[in-house]
């Protein structure tokens, strides 16, 4: 396999190093396995178990939330023992055995949030071990188009699992437990492919800081990193999570609810396309100009969910913006922090401010569900709009 053959370092002058396609292959495998959950989830719970819009939000908002004390957790064992891979193997084997609890419990709200809080907190585990095996593995100057290209590979998986799920649900109908024991496989072959194919370049000292907690916290103290925390925390906030989006859009819009499933296809399909492209634009422009300007992207989608009985032409612009969204935000906002942050500290760098980002949108999620719950579906959009555009007012005066 091509990925096993390229060391991370010295990487071809013009393109990603081999450590970051090799890990695009995990994250590829692992996203099936995860989205295929994710776009069940708002069918089997709503649905199915007709769960309140106000209970979907506290689970989705566990979903979110889990991963934040475990992120921080990740990041400063990474870096203190120099093994990256290691700890993020560990996060990536626990979502993989979590995926085989889910037909265990059954229809239980408790087993099913406990369950969605240990998947999410293995994701916690593994995303900043994996971002500074990146960002260690690139030239600075390269951070950009190597994180799209993680992350194009990345939405590949995205795109396979809702489309995997929904055609499990159309040949034997909404029974849970084939499509979590197929998620587990994807999961167990994604681990399998970084313990064999990725590698990692162990220096024991690395430019920086000591690593520790304390030292990993004290990066709020410089100016420039205190501001990207400062504003991914308040724009986290604002973001209504891609659940909420997707049962949004279908409301809106008016299309069938046997459709929901089929949602995240759109988002993933337009982030695998832009994100590489997104991540050289973000080079070359400025990566904080890039992430601003995808919030304003995903603000147009609230107005648009405005737009009563819009279709199918509304559902599709509202899923491209969406999936513009994730392509000017999600490696963008890694590749900007990688470049603030010590190598020493790198770990522990990017995971104090994804803890910041996944706490605020536990928060949004469940407010928002309690909002949908109980205030028409005019008023809660309304208010996310207004929550969104002081949250960019608030970035802006940052900037």
């Amino acid at each position: 396999m091509y990925v096993a053959s390229v060391r991370p370092t010295n990487p071809i002058r013009g393109k990603v190093p081999g450590t970051v396609v090799a890990l695009g292959t995990v994250s590829l495998l692992t996203d099936v396995s995860a989205e295929m959950v994710t776009a069940f989830m708002p069918v089997y719970l709503v649905f199915t178990l007709q769960m309140s819009y106000a209970q979907f939000g506290i689970l989705d908002g566990l979903y979110t939330g889990a991963t934040a004390v475990l992120r921080l957790v990740g990041g400063h064992v990474s870096d203190k023992t120099h093994r990256h891979k290691a700890v993020a193997a560990c996060g990536y084997g626990l979502s993989a055995v979590t995926k085989l609890l889910f037909p265990l419990v059954g229809a239980n709200a408790f087993g099913i949030g406990a369950t969605m809080a240990a998947d999410r907190a293995g994701k916690g585990l593994r995303t900043a071990p994996r971002d500074a095996l990146i960002s260690l593995a690139t030239p600075p100057e390269r951070l950009g188009a190597a994180f799209g290209v993680h992350r194009t590979m990345d939405t590949i998986g995205a795109l396979l699992g809702p489309l995997i799920t929904f055609l499990l649900l159309h040949q034997i109908g909404m029974v849970a437990g084939p499509v979590f024991v197929v998620s587990a496989c994807f999961a167990a072959v994604g681990l399998i492919v970084l313990v064999a194919f990725v590698r990692e370049n162990r220096r024991v000292t690395r430019p920086g800081p000591r690593p520790s907690l304390k030292a990993g916290l004290a990066l709020l103290r410089q100016a420039g990193y205190r501001k990207v925390a400062v504003v991914a925390a308040v724009l986290g906030l604002a973001t209504l999570s891609d659940a909420f989006v997707f049962i949004l859009v279908q409301k809106s819009t008016d299309i069938s609810p046997g459709l929901l499933p089929l949602l995240p296809l759109g988002t993933a399909l337009v982030f695998l396309l832009a994100a590489t492209p997104v991540g050289l634009l973000a080079d070359r422009v400025g990566r904080w100009r890039v992430f601003l300007g995808g919030h304003v992207l995903l603000l147009a989608v609230y107005v648009l969910l405005l737009t009563p009985r819009s279709g199918y032409l509304g559902m599709g612009i509202a899923l491209a913006l969406h999936g513009l969204f994730y392509a000017a935000t999600d490696g963008v906002l890694s590749a900007r922090i990688s470049t603030l942050v010590p190598e020493s500290l790198r770990a522990s760098g990017l995971s104090v401010i994804q803890t910041g980002q996944a706490l605020t949108r536990l928060i949004s999620s469940v407010a928002f569900g309690f909002l949908l719950q109980f205030a028409a579906f005019g008023t809660a959009v309304y208010s996310a709009i207004g929550a969104l555009v002081l949250a960019l007012v608030v970035a802006w005066r940052m900037a």
